[in-house]
């Protein structure tokens, strides 16, 4: 029985204590110099992607890029932020080593900082 490796996300806005609903997030590989756009998609009510950004045979080793859009997630979620925002356009890079596994890049977001890690 083989294991089908994914790719997953969540974010969480800590400023309002809740899900970020509404967010745009791009993925994109890295081929050399050249970062290919895979897919755009949305946060749901529970911060969440509906299903898994890439699985499978679409999950291969390499470099891939998240490219969080919070600035305008927290203009529309009613933040007043100053112009330019402090963090608008919040790019993760990291690495899939073993794409047979479980890649969980979660964001913990507010106005003026942000973190994240491998989850599970």
């Amino acid at each position: 029985m083989s294991k089908t490796g994914r790719l997953t996300t969540h974010v969480l806005d800590t400023a309002r204590g809740k899900p970020a609903q509404g967010l745009r997030i791009d993925l994109y590989r890295l081929e050399g110099e050249e970062r290919l756009l895979l897919r755009t998609v949305g946060t749901n009510s529970d911060g969440r992607v509906d299903g898994p950004l890439a699985e499978g045979a679409g999950l291969t080793a390499g470099i891939y890029e998240l490219v969080f859009h919070a600035g305008d997630y927290l203009r529309a979620a009613g933040t007043a932020l100053p112009e330019p925002a402090f963090l608008d356009l919040i790019p993760l890079r990291f690495g899939i080593a073993d794409p047979e596994s479980h890649y969980h890049v979660p964001l913990l977001l507010s106005p003026y900082g942000y973190s994240t890690y491998r989850g599970s």
